[in-house]
């Protein structure tokens, strides 16, 4: 009958030693809590719901290399992609976006990639392949070996106008040279048209090459360049080199300075029967020109502009020269510029 108080004794002494040790983990665990943290779990609480949150980033979304993921070019249809899925060759092949933007792979069928950058198109193509359970955990490089969609179009003034492929980085020299150079009816200026059609610029081509190299711009595929035509003055007849004259961007030259580019006239020149002829909306007239007074500075002289003609007659030739003879020789004459 003595071990039951004995017992009794024991398991209370127990318990006591339990409740002792939960007290001091718990006083133990409150210490050492960071009391920053719980006042900042308190602050959070007390923020208003209506606060909207933060909006996210994407990497794709960030410029890499200074240049915006926009300048990326883009493929579409026409364009020659070599497509390699890593482990399947049989999958992997060469081929050109089709016309509806579309390229066909076996096993797959047609997966749209007009619009995609190369990147973009791989990604698409290792959804569908994970999607057909073609391939567990594809691995798809696309290299493109030609941008016929996304080039850049050369029009205008150049030897060689056409669609040139946007395959690396392009500056507009090395366009203009690529595309065989400026013709002699070149004017000073060429207005570059980007694929959105939005804000077109006009940049005047200098002749100093310090200041070439500075507004030597970079082109992004599905540009459009245009050369522009320079403006041209016509100098015929009695001068010592008779053409055509082309104006810079600016445009601006007087009848004397395009007379005296030419050489001024010859010993056989009436002068006094000088005439110039120029286009209006209601068609070609004939203006006298004194250039007698002109070259002895008794008038003012006088501005000219782009495609008229000067002609100043032989004192040997008897019959008149009318302006449809003179319109049929332009083909035919040399051009030069105009010094500045």
């Amino acid at each position: 009958m003595q071990r039951y108080p004995s017992f009794l004794q024991q398991l209370s002494t127990l318990v006591v030693v339990l409740v002792v040790s939960g007290l001091l983990q718990l006083t133990l665990a409150q210490g050492t809590a960071d009391p920053q943290s719980g006042a900042h779990q308190g602050s959070a609480r007390e923020e208003p719901s209506n606060v909207a949150p933060q909006p996210r980033v994407a990497l794709s979304e960030q410029p890499s290399n200074g240049q915006s993921a926009s300048l990326a070019p883009v493929l579409g249809p026409g364009d020659e992609v070599e497509v390699t899925v890593y482990g399947a060759p049989d999958l992997s092949g060469h081929t050109r976006v089709a016309t509806n933007g579309s390229i066909s792979m076996p096993l797959v069928g047609y997966i749209r990639v007009a619009g995609l950058s190369s990147s973009e198109a791989e990604e698409a193509i290792e959804a569908q392949l994970r999607q057909n359970n073609v391939v567990n955990n594809p691995q798809v490089s696309i290299f493109v070996k030609e941008y016929t969609s996304g080039g850049i179009s050369v029009a205008g003034e150049v030897s060689k106008p056409g669609v040139y492929s946007a395959l690396g980085p392009h500056r507009l020299f090395d366009v203009l040279q690529a595309a065989g150079g400026l013709t002699d009816r070149a004017g000073g200026t060429v207005t570059i048209s980007h694929r959105d059609g939005v804000n077109p610029i006009t940049i005047e081509i200098p002749k100093d090459s310090e200041q070439m190299s500075r507004i030597n711009v970079d082109l992004s595929p599905g540009d459009t360049m245009v050369v522009n035509k320079a403006g041209i003055v016509y100098v015929l007849g009695e001068v010592n080199k008779p053409g055509g004259y082309v104006l810079n961007s600016t445009g601006g030259v007087t009848l004397l300075r395009v007379i005296a580019a030419a050489g001024g006239p010859t010993h056989g020149a009436a002068i006094g029967g000088t005439k110039m002829i120029r286009r209006t909306p209601t068609g070609l007239q004939e203006l006298p020109v004194p250039l007698k007074e002109l070259m002895h500075a008794k008038v003012a002289d006088i501005p000219l502009k782009a495609d008229d003609i000067v002609y100043v007659p032989s004192s040997r030739l008897k019959a008149a020269v009318n302006a449809s003879a003179l319109l049929s020789t332009l083909g035919t004459t040399a051009l030069y510029r105009v010094p500045f």
